[in-house]
């Protein structure tokens, strides 16, 4: 059994390693927990690598990792079953393997967003969809990105780079591109994929 402080702390570390990637130093985890002494923090993540939760790699730099990582991961794997027609029907043949969500959808950087509007329609991103970002500042031309103009307002479009402007293009007919000067524009993040439910 563990306690409510050392849950609350184990439940914070996984939470980090799944936002960003790696674990989080002692520092870190006393901020997210909402403590101020190290020393407490220290008592907690050796309780819990002791009873097993945790594991440490000493003098590593964030050496912390989730002893149940491997557990963790395959929580996110759905099995792939074969291909499904979406024009001319074809012969349904089972497959034998997985699709790992946790490398499509989680990792560093990465963030999602709520698609407001039809903009990006014809890319196969609808109004209401999610759109998992990987966070950077740059991009190549042709890539879906999140960017920022005039520090005020963000949109999701296909970035282009052309005779010293940037274009911002939708995937929607009835739409026109928008071009700036490259310094209205900010590189917040690429698109990584998107998800709807039904």
């Amino acid at each position: 059994m563990i306690s409510d402080s050392q849950r609350k702390t184990l439940e914070f570390i996984r939470q980090y390693v799944t936002e960003n990637g790696y674990a989080p130093k002692l520092h870190e985890i006393a901020d997210g927990i909402g403590i101020k002494s190290r020393g407490v923090v220290h008592r907690y993540v050796q309780a819990l690598t002791d009873q097993g939760y945790l594991e440490h790699e000493p003098g590593k730099h964030r050496g912390l990792h989730l002893a149940d990582a491997e557990d963790a991961a395959a929580v996110f794997t759905l099995p792939l079953l074969g291909k499904i027609a979406a024009g001319m029907p074809i012969q349904a043949i089972p497959g034998q393997d997985e699709i790992n969500l946790s490398e499509f959808f989680l990792g560093p950087g990465r963030f999602a967003l709520k698609v407001q509007g039809s903009s990006m329609i014809d890319a196969g991103i609808l109004d209401g969809d999610v759109a998992v970002i990987k966070q950077q500042n740059h991009a190549r031309s042709g890539e879906i990105v999140v960017a920022l103009i005039d520090n005020d307002e963000a949109t999701l479009k296909t970035i282009k780079y052309q005779n010293g402007l940037v274009q911002l293009i939708p995937a929607n007919a009835r739409m026109q591109a928008m071009v700036f000067e490259p310094q209205r524009v900010q590189v917040q993040g690429v698109l990584v994929g998107s998800f709807r439910r039904y």
